[in-house]
């Protein structure tokens, strides 16, 4: 029997990293993936839904070009190439994990990883060779399995005319409509993108608006954008049966007696957890609705079992995991971490981008927290104009009072997705709006809506209009 000091079930972003991190303390890892490395985020997620996104704005710039003085000849979208490129990232990103966890010497077993029990995990392997069944031991087991989207029976996912995110990102034709079910991150983005290439998109949703965890200042910047772009939006509905009628044609009626027929349905609600097949029971692992139980050490009620990632049903995030990959990691090689989830940035792709970090103003109000907030408008940005990019806005929360602490920051707008890292460096830190606004910006750049927005939470921004608090 194969031993090792870690073995790691899964390589998405937490599992390879977890693996990888592993190794560099010197220990000997396993590191047990049935499809390929980089996980959902990798293959089906993350990285192949952007490359999507740059492929729409790519469009959006050419259609925009002559407002630049560019002269292009009749745009046109060939979506099969579009899929082609993202599948060459993909490809490349894949085969750099790989690299990667060969450089550091991590064993790399291509199969199903299960618990046994007792430190030993049995791994159902498939290779050239054919298939194998061996036992493994390993001092620490970190579960690293992830999510997939949720087959929804009543949705009929056929993965054909009724699909999910994961065939979403390989249609090799472009549907010349698609009913969106679900208006949260996933489904606000797809419908973005689609729509950009050329779809008549239309999007229902259950709740009062679109991407309800954000404010609904920021959420109006993009519901504008998405409407502007042609999407029809339907809130406050619910689905009562999706009925493929024929190849290429999908009955959507809402409970009030609506119906859409369209080319595509997305489904793009919820997530299902991993946690089902990998020997839970075996070693007496508690499971909560589909979740892998955690502490803040990402340890299980099993000893030497620890998991990460979406199957522990958290913050479904792949930053999150890698995070959560070192700190069980370091625990499980005799070190003692503990996770920290109070400063977690979090970026939303839809046209213009979404991304936030710390407290959001709604929820300062519904707790009772006492906040000053600063905004500063895009359109209000030389580097913004130049660039033809206006809408949105930047808005920072600090505690109230001379001091002013920053607690969050929520941006809608061009580059938001890379703009807040600063703000998530600044809380980390524990420092204050008057540290930001003492640093000195480039100009001109976005960054400088940083400095302004900073120096707007106590009413001295140089670049706006507004009354100066006392």
């Amino acid at each position: 029997m194969k031993e090792f000091d870690l073995i790691v079930i899964g390589g998405g972003p937490g599992g390879y990293v977890g693996a990888i991190r592993g190794a560099q303390m010197g220990a000997s890892v396993a590191l047990i993936e049935k499809d390929n490395l980089g996980g959902t985020c990798l293959n089906r997620g993350c990285i192949p839904t952007k490359a999507l996104y740059y492929s729409a704005k790519a469009l959006k710039a050419a259609h925009k070009a002559a407002d630049f003085g560019v002269t292009v000849g009749d745009v046109s979208f060939d979506l099969s190439k579009a899929v082609s490129r993202k599948d060459d990232v993909v490809e490349k990103l894949v085969g750099g994990v790989g690299q990667l966890l060969k450089a550091n010497g991590v064993q790399v077993i291509k199969g199903t990883g299960a618990l046994e029990g007792n430190g030993k995990v049995k791994v159902d392997s498939t290779s050239d060779a054919g298939n194998a069944t061996e036992v493994i031991a390993g001092k620490g087991i970190v579960i690293a399995t992830g999510s997939e989207p949720a087959l929804i029976p009543a949705f009929a996912i056929d993965h054909k005319n009724v699909i999910t995110s994961t065939e979403a990102l390989n249609l090799k034709t472009l549907p010349k409509s698609m009913l969106v079910i679900g208006a949260g991150v996933m489904g606000c983005e797809f419908a973005t993108i689609f729509a950009r290439f050329g779809t008549s998109v239309t999007v229902v949703e259950l709740l009062p608006a679109i991407l309800s965890t954000e404010d609904k200042s920021i959420v109006r910047v993009v519901e504008k954008s998405m409407k502007a772009m042609g999407v029809e939006i339907h809130k406050e509905v619910m689905v009562d049966s999706v009925e493929v009628v024929e190849d290429g044609v999908v009955k959507t009626t809402l409970k009030d007696g609506t119906v859409f027929t369209t080319e595509k349905v997305l489904v793009s609600i919820g997530r299902s957890f991993n946690s089902e097949g990998i020997g839970l029971d075996n070693a007496g692992v508690d499971v909560d609705r589909g979740c892998i139980s955690v502490n803040d050490k990402m340890e299980t009620n099993a000893k030497g079992v620890y998991a990460i990632g979406d199957v522990t049903g958290g913050m479904l995030l792949a930053h999150v995991a890698s995070t959560e990959a070192e700190v069980a990691v370091k625990n499980a090689l005799g070190k003692c971490e503990t996770m920290d989830y109070s400063v977690i940035p979090a970026g939303i792709f839809t046209d213009p981008e979404i991304a936030s970090v710390g407290i959001k103003e709604k929820d300062a109000k519904a707790e009772g927290i006492d906040i000053n907030v600063g905004r500063f408008p895009y359109l209000a940005c030389g580097k913004a104009l130049t660039m033809g990019e206006t809408d949105g806005f930047v808005q920072i929360i600090t505690e109230a009072g001379d001091k002013g602490r920053v607690l969050g920051a929520s941006i809608v707008g061009a580059h938001a997705t890379d703009l807040i890292g600063e703000v998530a460096v600044v809380m980390r830190a524990g420092l204050f709006a008057r540290d930001i606004m003492e640093t000195v910006h480039a100009h001109p750049t976005l960054p400088e809506m940083v400095l302004e927005a900073a120096e707007d939470t106590a009413g001295v921004a140089v670049h706006k209009v507004g009354r100066r608090r006392k």
